[in-house]
Protein backbone atom coordinates (compact mmCIF):
# COMPACT_ATOMS: atom_id res chain seq x y z
CA UNK A 1 0.00 0.00 0.00
CA UNK A 2 3.14 1.98 0.85
CA UNK A 3 4.10 1.65 -2.64
CA UNK A 4 1.34 2.30 -4.48
CA UNK A 5 1.04 5.70 -2.81
CA UNK A 6 4.27 6.38 -3.10
CA UNK A 7 4.31 5.88 -6.79
CA UNK A 8 0.65 7.34 -7.87
CA UNK A 9 0.93 10.47 -5.42
CA UNK A 10 0.72 13.01 -8.31
CA UNK A 11 -3.09 11.37 -9.63
CA UNK A 12 -3.97 10.17 -6.38
CA UNK A 13 -4.35 14.11 -5.66
CA UNK A 14 -5.01 15.16 -8.46
CA UNK A 15 -8.59 12.82 -8.70
CA UNK A 16 -8.85 13.60 -4.43
CA UNK A 17 -9.21 17.50 -5.52
CA UNK A 18 -11.98 16.84 -8.24
CA UNK A 19 -13.81 15.08 -5.56
CA UNK A 20 -13.78 17.78 -3.36
CA UNK A 21 -14.65 20.27 -5.86
CA UNK A 22 -17.74 17.95 -6.91
CA UNK A 23 -18.96 17.71 -3.13
CA UNK A 24 -19.32 21.24 -3.45
CA UNK A 25 -16.61 22.38 -1.10
CA UNK A 26 -15.39 26.31 -1.59
CA UNK A 27 -13.03 25.75 -4.36
CA UNK A 28 -10.05 28.20 -2.37
CA UNK A 29 -10.29 26.15 0.67
CA UNK A 30 -10.35 22.84 -0.86
CA UNK A 31 -7.68 23.39 -3.16
CA UNK A 32 -5.39 24.56 -0.16
CA UNK A 33 -6.59 21.46 2.73
CA UNK A 34 -5.80 19.34 -0.53
CA UNK A 35 -2.21 20.70 -0.79
CA UNK A 36 -1.84 20.65 2.65
CA UNK A 37 -3.42 17.15 3.16
CA UNK A 38 -0.87 15.45 0.68
CA UNK A 39 1.85 17.61 1.81
CA UNK A 40 1.73 16.52 5.20
CA UNK A 41 1.11 12.64 3.44
CA UNK A 42 4.01 13.01 1.51
CA UNK A 43 6.36 13.78 4.31
CA UNK A 44 5.13 10.62 6.23
CA UNK A 45 6.41 9.06 3.27
CA UNK A 46 9.38 10.76 2.99
CA UNK A 47 8.72 12.04 -0.23
CA UNK A 48 8.91 15.63 0.57
CA UNK A 49 11.00 17.69 3.56
CA UNK A 50 9.55 19.82 5.50
CA UNK A 51 11.63 22.81 4.00
CA UNK A 52 9.12 22.41 1.45
CA UNK A 53 6.29 24.24 2.99
CA UNK A 54 8.72 27.12 4.19
CA UNK A 55 8.23 28.52 0.43
CA UNK A 56 4.53 29.14 0.97
CA UNK A 57 5.23 32.75 2.95
CA UNK A 58 7.48 34.06 0.00
CA UNK A 59 4.69 32.64 -2.59
CA UNK A 60 1.81 34.09 -0.68
CA UNK A 61 3.79 37.46 0.00
CA UNK A 62 4.56 37.50 -4.12
CA UNK A 63 0.97 37.16 -4.89
CA UNK A 64 0.06 40.23 -3.05
CA UNK A 65 3.20 42.27 -4.31
CA UNK A 66 1.65 41.37 -7.98
CA UNK A 67 1.28 44.34 -9.73
CA UNK A 68 -0.46 43.06 -12.23
CA UNK A 69 -3.32 41.44 -10.03
CA UNK A 70 -4.23 45.18 -9.04
CA UNK A 71 -5.97 45.88 -12.84
CA UNK A 72 -8.84 43.33 -11.44
CA UNK A 73 -9.97 45.98 -8.44
CA UNK A 74 -9.75 48.82 -10.84
CA UNK A 75 -11.85 47.29 -13.87
CA UNK A 76 -14.05 45.46 -11.22
CA UNK A 77 -15.14 48.95 -10.20
CA UNK A 78 -15.10 50.69 -13.25
CA UNK A 79 -17.86 48.76 -14.52
CA UNK A 80 -19.91 48.42 -11.62
CA UNK A 81 -19.59 52.31 -11.55
CA UNK A 82 -20.93 52.41 -15.04
CA UNK A 83 -23.33 50.08 -15.04
CA UNK A 84 -25.05 51.87 -11.82
CA UNK A 85 -24.67 55.43 -13.75
CA UNK A 86 -27.21 54.23 -16.55
CA UNK A 87 -24.76 53.91 -19.44
CA UNK A 88 -25.65 50.92 -20.47
CA UNK A 89 -29.65 51.53 -20.27
CA UNK A 90 -28.69 54.45 -22.83
CA UNK A 91 -26.89 52.52 -24.99
CA UNK A 92 -29.58 50.14 -24.95
CA UNK A 93 -32.12 52.33 -25.74
CA UNK A 94 -30.37 54.50 -28.63
CA UNK A 95 -28.95 51.95 -30.23
CA UNK A 96 -32.69 50.00 -30.20
CA UNK A 97 -33.75 52.92 -31.83
CA UNK A 98 -31.44 52.86 -34.21
CA UNK A 99 -31.82 49.32 -35.30
CA UNK A 100 -35.94 49.81 -34.68
CA UNK A 101 -36.72 49.47 -38.42
CA UNK A 102 -34.43 46.57 -39.05
CA UNK A 103 -35.99 43.04 -38.20
CA UNK A 104 -34.25 41.40 -35.32
CA UNK A 105 -32.85 44.99 -34.56
CA UNK A 106 -33.44 44.61 -31.28
CA UNK A 107 -31.22 41.40 -30.51
CA UNK A 108 -28.67 43.50 -33.28
CA UNK A 109 -28.70 46.15 -30.69
CA UNK A 110 -28.36 43.84 -27.79
CA UNK A 111 -25.27 42.37 -29.33
CA UNK A 112 -23.76 45.53 -30.01
CA UNK A 113 -24.43 46.98 -26.97
CA UNK A 114 -22.82 43.83 -25.33
CA UNK A 115 -19.75 44.61 -27.46
CA UNK A 116 -19.28 48.21 -26.17
CA UNK A 117 -20.18 47.11 -22.60
CA UNK A 118 -17.42 44.35 -22.69
CA UNK A 119 -15.35 46.64 -23.94
CA UNK A 120 -15.86 49.32 -20.99
CA UNK A 121 -16.98 47.35 -18.24
CA UNK A 122 -15.23 43.95 -18.80
CA UNK A 123 -17.66 42.42 -16.05
CA UNK A 124 -20.10 39.64 -17.14
CA UNK A 125 -22.35 39.92 -14.66
CA UNK A 126 -22.78 43.77 -14.82
CA UNK A 127 -23.42 43.26 -19.19
CA UNK A 128 -26.05 39.91 -18.52
CA UNK A 129 -27.95 41.90 -15.68
CA UNK A 130 -28.43 45.66 -17.21
CA UNK A 131 -29.33 44.05 -20.76
CA UNK A 132 -31.63 41.53 -18.91
CA UNK A 133 -33.46 44.27 -17.18
CA UNK A 134 -33.70 46.76 -20.09
CA UNK A 135 -34.14 44.97 -23.40
CA UNK A 136 -36.18 41.47 -22.36
CA UNK A 137 -38.90 43.16 -21.25
CA UNK A 138 -39.23 45.28 -24.43
CA UNK A 139 -38.37 42.09 -26.87
CA UNK A 140 -41.18 40.31 -24.87
CA UNK A 141 -43.46 43.43 -25.73
CA UNK A 142 -42.95 43.18 -29.33
CA UNK A 143 -43.43 39.18 -29.72
CA UNK A 144 -39.36 38.37 -29.65
CA UNK A 145 -38.89 34.01 -29.95
CA UNK A 146 -38.12 34.05 -26.30
CA UNK A 147 -35.17 31.24 -26.81
CA UNK A 148 -33.99 34.08 -29.53
CA UNK A 149 -34.24 36.95 -26.63
CA UNK A 150 -33.11 35.30 -23.35
CA UNK A 151 -29.95 33.53 -25.40
CA UNK A 152 -28.65 36.55 -27.20
CA UNK A 153 -28.65 38.81 -23.83
CA UNK A 154 -26.56 35.67 -21.91
CA UNK A 155 -24.21 35.63 -24.90
CA UNK A 156 -23.66 38.97 -25.57
CA UNK A 157 -23.00 39.49 -22.11
CA UNK A 158 -20.84 37.01 -21.98
CA UNK A 159 -18.68 39.05 -24.50
CA UNK A 160 -16.76 40.76 -21.42
CA UNK A 161 -14.83 37.65 -21.32
CA UNK A 162 -12.83 37.83 -24.34
CA UNK A 163 -12.95 41.32 -25.51
CA UNK A 164 -10.83 43.52 -23.69
CA UNK A 165 -10.30 44.91 -20.88
CA UNK A 166 -11.37 41.22 -19.71
CA UNK A 167 -10.73 40.30 -16.32
CA UNK A 168 -10.56 36.40 -17.70
CA UNK A 169 -7.40 37.69 -19.80
CA UNK A 170 -5.42 39.08 -16.78
CA UNK A 171 -5.84 36.01 -14.90
CA UNK A 172 -4.83 34.49 -18.09
CA UNK A 173 -1.84 36.12 -18.70
CA UNK A 174 -0.67 36.16 -15.03
CA UNK A 175 -0.58 32.21 -15.29
CA UNK A 176 0.68 32.03 -18.52
CA UNK A 177 3.62 34.79 -17.23
CA UNK A 178 2.82 36.94 -20.12
CA UNK A 179 2.21 40.68 -21.24
CA UNK A 180 -1.68 41.42 -19.95
CA UNK A 181 -1.25 44.00 -23.11
CA UNK A 182 0.13 41.23 -25.22
CA UNK A 183 -3.08 39.19 -24.63
CA UNK A 184 -5.35 42.40 -24.79
CA UNK A 185 -4.00 42.77 -28.06
CA UNK A 186 -4.09 38.89 -29.31
CA UNK A 187 -7.94 38.54 -28.10
CA UNK A 188 -9.02 41.76 -29.84
CA UNK A 189 -9.79 39.96 -33.32
CA UNK A 190 -11.18 36.83 -31.64
CA UNK A 191 -13.59 39.09 -29.74
CA UNK A 192 -14.67 41.03 -32.66
CA UNK A 193 -15.14 37.79 -34.82
CA UNK A 194 -17.15 36.48 -32.31
CA UNK A 195 -19.40 39.55 -31.91
CA UNK A 196 -19.72 39.14 -36.31
CA UNK A 197 -20.89 35.49 -35.78
CA UNK A 198 -23.51 36.19 -33.25
CA UNK A 199 -24.84 39.02 -35.47
CA UNK A 200 -24.65 36.41 -38.29
CA UNK A 201 -26.80 34.08 -36.12
CA UNK A 202 -30.02 36.48 -35.30
CA UNK A 203 -29.66 37.60 -39.24
CA UNK A 204 -30.21 33.87 -40.14
CA UNK A 205 -32.73 33.73 -37.54
CA UNK A 206 -34.92 36.39 -38.82
CA UNK A 207 -34.91 35.08 -41.86
CA UNK A 208 -35.54 31.39 -41.05
CA UNK A 209 -38.41 32.90 -38.62
CA UNK A 210 -39.35 36.98 -39.43
CA UNK A 211 -42.42 36.84 -36.94
CA UNK A 212 -39.66 35.37 -34.16
CA UNK A 213 -37.34 38.47 -34.66
CA UNK A 214 -39.48 41.68 -35.91
CA UNK A 215 -39.02 44.66 -36.51
CA UNK A 216 -39.88 47.83 -34.13
CA UNK A 217 -43.22 49.06 -34.44
CA UNK A 218 -43.23 52.94 -35.84
CA UNK A 219 -45.35 54.00 -32.59
CA UNK A 220 -42.50 52.91 -30.81
CA UNK A 221 -39.72 54.68 -32.40
CA UNK A 222 -39.85 57.63 -30.91
CA UNK A 223 -36.56 59.23 -32.05
CA UNK A 224 -36.15 59.77 -35.75
CA UNK A 225 -33.84 61.76 -38.29
CA UNK A 226 -31.58 64.41 -36.95
CA UNK A 227 -32.60 63.71 -33.39
CA UNK A 228 -31.47 60.37 -33.71
CA UNK A 229 -28.16 60.92 -35.16
CA UNK A 230 -27.60 63.67 -32.55
CA UNK A 231 -28.67 60.98 -29.73
CA UNK A 232 -26.36 58.08 -31.57
CA UNK A 233 -23.32 60.77 -30.99
CA UNK A 234 -24.79 61.74 -27.25
CA UNK A 235 -24.66 57.85 -25.97
CA UNK A 236 -21.68 56.67 -28.19
CA UNK A 237 -18.77 59.43 -27.79
CA UNK A 238 -18.44 59.06 -23.42
CA UNK A 239 -17.96 55.10 -24.10
CA UNK A 240 -15.90 55.36 -27.24
CA UNK A 241 -13.87 57.88 -24.88
CA UNK A 242 -13.37 55.87 -22.11
CA UNK A 243 -12.38 52.60 -24.74
CA UNK A 244 -9.45 54.63 -25.68
CA UNK A 245 -8.67 56.02 -22.39
CA UNK A 246 -8.30 52.57 -21.48
CA UNK A 247 -7.12 50.25 -24.21
CA UNK A 248 -5.90 52.98 -26.15
CA UNK A 249 -3.37 53.85 -23.84
CA UNK A 250 -2.16 50.72 -23.22
CA UNK A 251 -2.21 49.26 -26.72
CA UNK A 252 0.09 52.40 -27.51
CA UNK A 253 2.17 51.75 -24.54
CA UNK A 254 1.64 54.95 -22.82
CA UNK A 255 0.12 52.87 -19.57
CA UNK A 256 0.33 49.39 -18.55
CA UNK A 257 -2.60 47.39 -17.88
CA UNK A 258 -2.70 48.43 -14.15
CA UNK A 259 -2.54 52.18 -14.76
CA UNK A 260 -4.74 51.63 -17.85
CA UNK A 261 -7.50 50.14 -15.28
CA UNK A 262 -7.01 53.20 -12.72
CA UNK A 263 -7.57 55.53 -15.37
CA UNK A 264 -10.98 54.16 -16.59
CA UNK A 265 -11.87 54.00 -12.66
CA UNK A 266 -11.62 57.60 -12.45
CA UNK A 267 -13.23 58.34 -16.65
CA UNK A 268 -16.12 56.24 -14.86
CA UNK A 269 -16.39 58.53 -11.53
CA UNK A 270 -16.14 61.53 -13.85
CA UNK A 271 -19.02 59.94 -16.28
CA UNK A 272 -21.29 59.43 -13.28
CA UNK A 273 -20.76 62.85 -12.43
CA UNK A 274 -21.44 64.25 -15.27
CA UNK A 275 -24.88 62.14 -15.86
CA UNK A 276 -25.56 63.18 -12.13
CA UNK A 277 -25.57 59.79 -11.15
CA UNK A 278 -22.61 59.58 -8.88
CA UNK A 279 -23.92 59.27 -4.88
CA UNK A 280 -22.08 57.60 -1.68
CA UNK A 281 -24.70 55.34 -1.81
CA UNK A 282 -23.50 54.02 -5.26
CA UNK A 283 -19.99 54.55 -4.47
CA UNK A 284 -20.38 51.94 -1.24
CA UNK A 285 -21.83 49.50 -3.31
CA UNK A 286 -19.46 49.15 -6.01
CA UNK A 287 -16.15 49.12 -3.49
CA UNK A 288 -18.18 46.29 -1.66
CA UNK A 289 -18.69 44.29 -4.91
CA UNK A 290 -15.33 45.26 -5.80
CA UNK A 291 -13.98 44.63 -2.71
CA UNK A 292 -15.56 41.00 -2.85
CA UNK A 293 -14.67 39.81 -6.68
CA UNK A 294 -11.13 40.66 -5.51
CA UNK A 295 -11.00 38.94 -2.08
CA UNK A 296 -12.81 35.97 -3.79
CA UNK A 297 -10.19 35.50 -6.59
CA UNK A 298 -6.70 36.49 -4.38
CA UNK A 299 -7.66 33.63 -1.96
CA UNK A 300 -8.32 31.35 -5.08
CA UNK A 301 -4.93 32.35 -5.93
CA UNK A 302 -3.72 31.58 -2.30
CA UNK A 303 -5.36 28.00 -2.35
CA UNK A 304 -4.02 27.01 -5.84
CA UNK A 305 -0.28 27.65 -5.16
CA UNK A 306 -0.34 26.09 -2.14
CA UNK A 307 -1.72 22.98 -4.12
CA UNK A 308 0.25 23.67 -6.77
CA UNK A 309 3.76 23.79 -4.60
CA UNK A 310 3.10 20.45 -3.17
CA UNK A 311 2.15 19.02 -6.52
CA UNK A 312 5.17 20.00 -7.83
CA UNK A 313 6.82 18.27 -5.30
CA UNK A 314 5.63 14.89 -5.92
CA UNK A 315 6.42 15.44 -9.34
CA UNK A 316 2.72 16.25 -10.83
CA UNK A 317 4.22 18.16 -13.49
CA UNK A 318 6.08 15.60 -15.03
CA UNK A 319 2.89 13.52 -14.18
CA UNK A 320 1.00 15.40 -16.90
CA UNK A 321 3.68 16.44 -18.75
CA UNK A 322 4.29 12.60 -19.93
CA UNK A 323 0.20 11.89 -19.93
CA UNK A 324 0.04 14.50 -22.63
CA UNK A 325 3.28 14.77 -24.75
CA UNK A 326 2.44 10.90 -24.89
CA UNK A 327 -1.25 11.55 -26.69
CA UNK A 328 -0.87 10.33 -29.88
CA UNK A 329 -0.98 12.81 -32.92
CA UNK A 330 1.92 15.26 -31.45
CA UNK A 331 0.66 19.23 -31.42
CA UNK A 332 -2.46 18.89 -32.98
CA UNK A 333 -3.01 15.82 -30.97
CA UNK A 334 -2.34 17.81 -27.58
CA UNK A 335 -4.96 20.81 -28.49
CA UNK A 336 -7.40 18.43 -29.50
CA UNK A 337 -7.37 16.98 -26.43
CA UNK A 338 -7.19 19.80 -23.52
CA UNK A 339 -9.75 21.38 -25.70
CA UNK A 340 -12.17 18.80 -25.20
CA UNK A 341 -11.09 18.77 -21.80
CA UNK A 342 -11.26 22.09 -20.81
CA UNK A 343 -14.85 22.28 -22.74
CA UNK A 344 -16.06 18.84 -20.62
CA UNK A 345 -14.65 21.02 -17.08
CA UNK A 346 -16.52 23.75 -17.79
CA UNK A 347 -19.84 21.96 -17.28
CA UNK A 348 -18.33 21.89 -13.30
CA UNK A 349 -15.90 24.65 -13.04
CA UNK A 350 -16.06 28.30 -13.53
CA UNK A 351 -13.76 30.19 -15.33
CA UNK A 352 -11.15 31.27 -12.12
CA UNK A 353 -11.06 27.22 -10.89
CA UNK A 354 -9.91 26.52 -14.70
CA UNK A 355 -7.36 29.25 -14.63
CA UNK A 356 -5.90 28.63 -11.41
CA UNK A 357 -5.61 24.86 -11.60
CA UNK A 358 -5.96 23.78 -15.11
CA UNK A 359 -3.81 26.48 -17.21
CA UNK A 360 -0.93 26.38 -14.97
CA UNK A 361 -0.41 22.23 -15.39
CA UNK A 362 -0.69 22.26 -19.65
CA UNK A 363 0.88 25.78 -19.77
CA UNK A 364 4.94 24.56 -19.50
CA UNK A 365 3.75 21.85 -21.46
CA UNK A 366 2.57 23.77 -24.37
CA UNK A 367 5.78 26.03 -23.84
CA UNK A 368 8.35 22.45 -24.56
CA UNK A 369 6.09 21.85 -26.98
CA UNK A 370 6.88 25.44 -29.35
CA UNK A 371 3.31 26.85 -28.76
CA UNK A 372 3.25 30.40 -28.46
CA UNK A 373 1.48 31.01 -24.94
CA UNK A 374 -0.24 34.43 -26.41
CA UNK A 375 -1.94 32.18 -28.50
CA UNK A 376 -2.76 29.56 -26.61
CA UNK A 377 -4.23 31.68 -23.69
CA UNK A 378 -6.77 33.50 -26.08
CA UNK A 379 -7.49 29.76 -27.41
CA UNK A 380 -8.29 28.61 -23.99
CA UNK A 381 -9.87 32.34 -22.75
CA UNK A 382 -12.19 31.64 -25.95
CA UNK A 383 -12.95 27.76 -24.71
CA UNK A 384 -13.73 28.66 -21.24
CA UNK A 385 -16.10 31.69 -22.29
CA UNK A 386 -18.57 28.68 -22.91
CA UNK A 387 -18.27 28.57 -19.20
CA UNK A 388 -20.46 30.83 -18.49
CA UNK A 389 -23.28 29.50 -21.17
CA UNK A 390 -22.75 25.68 -19.95
CA UNK A 391 -26.40 24.27 -19.24
CA UNK A 392 -27.21 24.13 -15.88
CA UNK A 393 -24.28 25.44 -14.10
CA UNK A 394 -23.48 28.72 -16.58
CA UNK A 395 -23.41 31.74 -14.66
CA UNK A 396 -24.94 33.96 -17.56
CA UNK A 397 -27.95 31.68 -17.38
CA UNK A 398 -28.09 32.59 -13.59
CA UNK A 399 -27.63 35.98 -13.87
CA UNK A 400 -30.35 36.12 -16.49
CA UNK A 401 -32.40 34.06 -14.42
CA UNK A 402 -32.27 36.25 -11.01
CA UNK A 403 -34.12 39.09 -13.64
CA UNK A 404 -36.08 37.73 -16.18
CA UNK A 405 -39.90 37.13 -15.56
CA UNK A 406 -40.51 34.04 -13.69
CA UNK A 407 -44.69 34.45 -13.36
CA UNK A 408 -47.15 35.99 -15.64
CA UNK A 409 -46.82 39.92 -15.77
CA UNK A 410 -48.90 43.24 -17.16
CA UNK A 411 -46.81 44.97 -19.55
CA UNK A 412 -46.99 48.89 -18.35
CA UNK A 413 -46.62 50.10 -22.26
CA UNK A 414 -49.25 48.23 -23.99
CA UNK A 415 -51.27 46.66 -20.93
CA UNK A 416 -51.43 43.36 -22.61
CA UNK A 417 -50.34 39.83 -20.04
CA UNK A 418 -47.52 38.55 -20.80
CA UNK A 419 -46.75 35.07 -19.69
CA UNK A 420 -43.15 34.65 -17.72
CA UNK A 421 -39.77 32.91 -19.40
CA UNK A 422 -39.22 29.25 -18.02
CA UNK A 423 -35.17 28.47 -16.86
CA UNK A 424 -36.28 25.64 -20.06
CA UNK A 425 -36.45 28.14 -22.59
CA UNK A 426 -32.92 29.65 -20.93
CA UNK A 427 -30.97 26.60 -21.33
CA UNK A 428 -32.42 25.97 -25.02
CA UNK A 429 -31.45 29.67 -25.99
CA UNK A 430 -28.11 29.48 -24.63
CA UNK A 431 -27.64 26.28 -26.74
CA UNK A 432 -27.02 27.96 -30.27
CA UNK A 433 -24.86 30.15 -29.03
CA UNK A 434 -22.22 27.41 -27.32
CA UNK A 435 -22.24 25.90 -30.51
CA UNK A 436 -21.27 29.38 -32.28
CA UNK A 437 -18.47 29.73 -29.26
CA UNK A 438 -16.98 26.07 -30.33
CA UNK A 439 -17.55 27.04 -33.75
CA UNK A 440 -14.78 30.19 -32.60
CA UNK A 441 -12.46 27.70 -31.02
CA UNK A 442 -12.09 25.98 -33.92
CA UNK A 443 -11.38 29.07 -36.38
CA UNK A 444 -8.90 30.29 -33.42
CA UNK A 445 -7.02 26.90 -33.70
CA UNK A 446 -6.85 27.03 -38.08
CA UNK A 447 -5.83 30.42 -37.89
CA UNK A 448 -3.04 31.12 -34.98
CA UNK A 449 -2.71 34.93 -37.48
CA UNK A 450 -6.15 36.07 -36.22
CA UNK A 451 -4.57 36.01 -32.50
CA UNK A 452 -0.97 36.34 -33.59
CA UNK A 453 -1.58 39.21 -36.17
CA UNK A 454 -2.09 41.85 -33.31
CA UNK A 455 1.00 41.36 -31.20
CA UNK A 456 4.38 43.51 -32.10
CA UNK A 457 7.05 40.83 -32.62
CA UNK A 458 10.99 40.96 -32.23
CA UNK A 459 12.20 39.82 -35.58
CA UNK A 460 13.40 36.63 -35.22
CA UNK A 461 16.91 35.50 -35.58
CA UNK A 462 18.21 32.45 -37.03
CA UNK A 463 20.95 31.68 -35.11
CA UNK A 464 22.63 29.49 -37.41
CA UNK A 465 23.40 32.35 -39.88
CA UNK A 466 25.09 34.93 -37.17
CA UNK A 467 28.95 35.39 -37.94
CA UNK A 468 30.60 37.35 -35.25
CA UNK A 469 34.10 39.01 -36.67
CA UNK A 470 36.56 40.83 -34.45
CA UNK A 471 37.89 43.61 -36.09
CA UNK A 472 41.86 43.96 -35.45
CA UNK A 473 42.38 47.80 -34.11
CA UNK A 474 46.17 49.36 -35.08
CA UNK A 475 47.76 50.34 -31.77
CA UNK A 476 51.05 51.60 -33.39
CA UNK A 477 54.36 49.78 -32.86
CA UNK A 478 53.93 47.76 -29.68
CA UNK A 479 54.87 48.67 -26.10
CA UNK A 480 58.60 48.93 -25.72
CA UNK A 481 57.80 46.65 -22.78
CA UNK A 482 58.20 43.40 -25.09
CA UNK A 483 61.50 43.48 -26.21
CA UNK A 484 61.97 42.11 -29.92
CA UNK A 485 58.85 43.23 -31.39
CA UNK A 486 59.62 46.15 -33.12
CA UNK A 487 59.09 46.20 -36.78
CA UNK A 488 62.23 45.75 -39.30
CA UNK A 489 63.60 49.55 -40.14
CA UNK A 490 61.23 50.99 -43.17
CA UNK A 491 57.88 48.73 -42.76
CA UNK A 492 55.10 50.41 -41.11
CA UNK A 493 54.19 48.91 -37.83
CA UNK A 494 51.31 45.80 -38.54
CA UNK A 495 48.12 46.07 -37.09
CA UNK A 496 48.51 45.42 -32.99
CA UNK A 497 47.10 41.59 -32.17
CA UNK A 498 47.03 41.19 -28.45
CA UNK A 499 47.12 37.44 -28.88
CA UNK A 500 50.55 37.54 -30.02
CA UNK A 501 52.15 39.08 -26.87
CA UNK A 502 50.19 37.16 -24.89
CA UNK A 503 51.04 33.64 -26.32
CA UNK A 504 55.09 35.56 -26.56
CA UNK A 505 54.75 36.28 -23.30
CA UNK A 506 53.96 32.26 -22.29
CA UNK A 507 57.03 31.24 -24.47
CA UNK A 508 59.27 33.39 -22.40
CA UNK A 509 57.68 32.61 -18.93
CA UNK A 510 58.42 28.71 -20.41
Amino acid sequence: MIEFLTAEMAPLMFGALVVFLLLGYPVAFALAANGLLFGLLGMELGLLRPELFQALPERVFGIMQNDTLLAIPFFTFMGLILERSGMAEDLLDTIGQLFGPLRGGLAYAVVFVGALLAATTGVVAASVISMGLISLPIMLRYGYDRRLATGVIAASGTLAQIIPPSLVLIVMADQLGRSVGDMYAGALFPGLVLTALYAAYVVGFSIIDPKAAPALPREARTLRGMQLLIRVLVALVPPLVLIFLVLGTIFIGIATPTEGGAMGAAGAIILALIKRKLTFSLLRQAMDSTAKLSSFVIFILIGSTVWGLVFRGVNGDLWVEHLLTSLPGGEIGFLIVVNVMVFLLAFFLDFFELAFIIVPLLAPVAEKMGIDLIWFGVLLSVNMQTSFMHPPFGFALFFLRSVAPRNEYVDKVTGRRIAGITTGQIYWGAVPFVCIQILMVAIVLLFPELVLSGIDRPPEVDLDTIQIEIPTTDYGTPPPAFPGLEPPAGEAPAPYDPSQDIMRQLQQNQ
